[in-house]
C-alpha cells in the first residue's frame, strides 16, 4: 500500500508543487490564477505533441531527455517518500542519490552544447558552474550527519535527534536551510533563476532548452519537478518523527510539501533574480550552512 502511494506522489506531487507555487505568486500579485492541476495539463499537452530537432544536432540531443528523467527516477528509489519508506534502501544510499542526479545533470549539459548555440552553451555553463559549488556543500552535509550516525543510508537522516542530542534541532535546521538553497538552485527558481523569463542572457536552466520542444520539453520539466520534490522529501524526512500512524505521515509529508511550494512562491513574489554576479554569493551560502552543521557535528562528536 506505501509503496503504491509513493509511486503517486513521485508521478503527480512534482506538478501539483509547480502548480501550488504558481497559485501562490498570483495570489500575492491579486490575480486567481490557474488551477494547480495546469502544470499538469500542460505537461500531458506537451507529450502528445512531437517535436523538432534541429539538423546540427546529434543523437545526443535526442537520447538526453531519456537520460535526465531515467536518472531522476533511479534517483527517486532511494529517496523515503511518504511514510519515510523508500523503493529500495541500500547502504550509501545517498552517495548513489547524489551521483545520480548528477548523470542527468550532466545528460542536460551536453545536449545543451550539442545544438551548437552560443546562448545554450552559456546556459550549461552556469549550470556547470553552480553544480561544481553546489556538490560539495551536498556532500559535506551528508558526510557529517552519515559520521554523526554511523549509517551510510538515509535512515541517518531520521537518527539525528537521536545521536545529536541538544545539538539535533541546530543540526535540522541548518541542513533544512541548506537542502532548501539546494531546491532553488537544482529547481531553477528565483533568486537563482528565473523559469517564467524567456531573455536568453538572464536564464541558466531555460536557455538550456530553448531547442527542446513537445515530448523531450515535457521530460525535462517533470524531471525538474521530481528533483524538487526529492530534495523537499530530504526535508520532510528530517522533520517528520519516527513511529507515527502511516496516514498521519503521509499527511504531514504532504503538509510539508505545500508549505516549501507557498515558501517558494512567496520568495518568487517578494525578490527578483539576483544579478549574475550576486548569484555565485548566494550559491555560496549553501556552504557556509554546510559547513555550520559540520562545525555542530564536530562539537557534538568530539565536545568543545
Amino acid at each position: 500500500m506505501i509503496i503504491l502511494v509513493n509511486l503517486i506522489i513521485l508521478l503527480l506531487v512534482p506538478f501539483l508543487m509547480a502548480g501550488v507555487i504558481k497559485k501562490t505568486k498570483a495570489f500575492w500579485g491579486g490575480r486567481k490564477g490557474a488551477s494547480i492541476f495546469q502544470p499538469l495539463y500542460d505537461f500531458v499537452k506537451l507529450i502528445k505533441k512531437d517535436f523538432v530537432i534541429s539538423r546540427t544536432t546529434s543523437a545526443i540531443f535526442k537520447i538526453a531527455p531519456v537520460i535526465q528523467i531515467a536518472s531522476v527516477l533511479f534517483a527517486a528509489m532511494f529517496v523515503p517518500l511518504a511514510y519515510g519508506s523508500t523503493f529500495l534502501n541500500v547502504s550509501a544510499g545517498l552517495i548513489i542519490f547524489a551521483y545520480t542526479l548528477s548523470l542527468g545533470k550532466f545528460a542536460s549539459l551536453i545536449s545543451a552544447m550539442d545544438t551548437g548555440s552560443s546562448f545554450e552553451g552559456m546556459g550549461a555553463s552556469r549550470e556547470a558552474c553552480f553544480t561544481a559549488i553546489v556538490e560539495p556543500a551536498f556532500f559535506m552535509l551528508i558526510a557529517s550527519i552519515m559520521a554523526l550516525t554511523g549509517t551510510t543510508t538515509f535512515d541517518s537522516l531520521r537518527n539525528i535527534l537521536a545521536n545529536a542530542g541538544s545539538y539535533g534541532i541546530l543540526i535540522i535546521i541548518f541542513a533544512a536551510v541548506v537542502l532548501f538553497i539546494m531546491i532553488l538552485i537544482e529547481g531553477s527558481r528565483v533568486p537563482v533563476d528565473d523559469p517564467a523569463t524567456h531573455l536568453e542572457l538572464t536564464m541558466i536552466h531555460e536557455v538550456m532548452i530553448l531547442d527542446n520542444s513537445g515530448s523531450d520539453l515535457a521530460l525535462f520539466s517533470w524531471a525538474n519537478g521530481i528533483k524538487m520534490l526529492l530534495l523537499s522529501s530530504l526535508i520532510a524526512f528530517m522533520v517528520i518523527p519516527a513511529g507515527l500512524n502511516e496516514w498521519l505521515s503521509i499527511g504531514l509529508y504532504l503538509l510539508i510539501m505545500f508549505i516549501i511550494s507557498v515558501l517558494i512562491g512567496t520568495i518568487e513574489s517578494a525578490m527578483a533574480r539576483f544579478r549574475m554576479s550576486h548569484v555565485f554569493e548566494f550559491v555560496f551560502v549553501m556552504s557556509s550552512f554546510a559547513l555550520v552543521v559540520l562545525s555542530l557535528v564536530v562539537a557534538r562528536m568530539f565536545g568543545g
